[in-house]
């Protein structure tokens, strides 16, 4: 199996590569990626040398680049995106051109090369804030930032290459990951960082939004699910079930990282600030999915990981961040 996977040298696409390369070991990996800010060489140096990987830089918008490279594999995984909330409000024009137009070019090109499986990568942030209850895969969308209204409409265009063009595509929606290899401007990394290094770490509005947090090894499994398990033209909702208040997940970290209460600097709420996320992962856990990891685990483990290496993240880090 000749597996494209874009967007590979970042967070959550790393880790997918270091999981499909040990769970399977004959599969074949190009990882396309652009090296962005957020995008690192060394999230994967611990594979380059393996023979069944290798890495192609480049952006997912360079139709020439796309057409080749699908040519010889035999699925694609799109893990390329802008995703940072606070820098699509800041400018949006990224995210429009990565997630909208970038996306756009990947379906046309996977269109040509008659791919097998198309996997879009996407996040419970389409659904927009839900009050009440779990969001379902069929649910509408009411994305509230750039970020999320980009993601949307990617989500849109690849059903509509489903229906139109009988692509087979799928997408998966998952909730807030976390883990090794983050960059250092989401919040748990941030708060994380910001520790060790004996600074302030800045909590929104009045600390209650409420975010849904999943493992990013446990995400990647329930990936790899969706690929060899899931229907064609479906969408699959990931998320571990446990919603924590963000002043609850900042305490934890506190208490983790032996901190007192007073390195907490309350800042103003960020505009479009989505109250609560929720997925129903009913759907995913029908194909035999489940996560293995219990929050205070996967919060232990990173923060570990985090501590042992300072080489990664200290260098990514602004000195006003």
């Amino acid at each position: 199996m000749r597996l494209l996977v874009t967007g590979g040298a970042g967070f959550i696409g790393s880790n997918f590569i270091r999981h499909i390369l040990k769970r399977y070991p004959a599969y074949k990996i190009v990882n396309w990626d652009k090296l962005t800010y957020a995008g690192n060489p060394k999230n994967l140096r611990d594979v380059r040398d393996n023979k069944n990987y290798t890495f192609v830089k480049g952006d997912i918008c360079d139709r020439r680049l796309a057409e080749r490279l699908l040519a010889k594999c035999d699925w694609l995984i799109n893990f390329a995106a802008a995703t940072h909330v606070d820098r699509s409000i800041q400018d949006a024009g990224d995210f429009i051109k990565s997630n909208i137009q970038g996306v756009y070019n990947l379906l046309e090109s996977a269109r040509k090369a008659k791919i097998k499986r198309f996997l879009q990568i996407s996040t419970d942030e389409v659904y927009g804030s839900v009050e009440k209850g779990r969001s379902k895969e069929n649910d509408p969308l009411f994305p509230n930032s750039p970020y999320s209204a980009s993601k949307a409409a990617a989500d849109h265009l690849v059903r509509a290459y489903g229906v139109t063009y009988k692509l087979p595509v799928m997408i998966t929606r998952s909730s807030n990951n976390f883990g090794p290899y983050q960059y250092p401007e989401k919040v748990i990394p941030l708060f994380i960082t910001n520790l060790l290094e004996g600074r302030q770490i800045p909590l929104y509005g009045d600390g209650l939004n409420k975010r849904d947090w999943l493992f990013v090894q446990d995400n990647c499994r329930a990936i790899d699910t969706v690929l060899h398990k899931g229907k064609t033209g479906e969408i699959y909702n990931i998320g571990a079930g446990r919603e924590i208040p963000n002043i609850v997940l900042t305490q934890k970290i506190l208490k983790f990282t032996a901190m007192p209460q007073s390195r907490i600097q309350y800042v103003a709420d960020r505009p479009g600030h989505d109250r609560r996320y929720a997925l129903d992962v009913n759907k995913l856990k029908s194909l035999g999915w489940k996560q293995e990891f219990s929050f205070a685990d996967a919060l232990r483990l990173t923060i570990e990981w985090y501590k042992n290496n300072p080489d990664w993240w200290k260098k990514l880090k602004k000195p006003s961040s």
